[in-house]
């Protein structure tokens, strides 16, 4: 809290009345700091929205925040507990995956099966973004995302 108080330039006693220690701090930031993907006005374009989805994935993910987040999951043994409050008070008070508030949001207008969202569909866009940014240590780049969504998941939904 020493350094965060030094950095924010306020007294730890300022810090301490609103958090705990700090892991309730990181994930306070880490709530507001993540982004939530929302299907474009008029809802209309499926593929574009996903493809916006993983591009929102990705700058985050290679964001100070993101970075951080991706440290704690790279190891979620090793405080199980800052896992746990990590999924529970980030990543699904924000919707989960990156891609599963746009899928959600045109199953339920009916187009496509919402029963075809599945946890492995829902996961795909993500997995696939991550194992490629793992592999290359780089930005997957926007071509990449457009196949992840013409090659995986609109067949994985039945579409094209």
């Amino acid at each position: 809290m020493d350094g965060i108080a030094k950095r924010a330039r306020t007294p730890r006693t300022t810090l301490y009345r609103r958090w705990s220690d700090p892991v309730e701090l990181l994930l306070d930031a880490l709530h507001e700091l993540h982004p939530v993907e929302e299907p474009a006005p008029g809802a209309d374009d499926l593929r574009g929205d996903l493809i916006a989805a993983l591009r929102m994935m990705v700058d985050w993910a290679l964001s100070p925040a993101g970075r951080a987040v991706l440290t704690i999951v790279a190891d979620p043994r090793r405080d199980p507990v800052v896992m746990e409050a990590l999924y529970e008070r980030v990543f699904a008070e924000k919707g989960g995956t990156f891609t599963q508030t746009v899928l959600r949001h045109y199953a339920e207008h009916g187009d496509f099966d919402p029963a075809l969202l599945t946890p492995v569909v829902v996961d795909i866009g993500e997995a696939m973004v991550t194992k490629r940014m793992i592999d290359t240590g780089e930005d997957p780049g926007d071509d990449y995302l457009a196949a992840i969504v013409d090659q995986a998941i609109l067949p994985a939904i039945g579409l094209r």
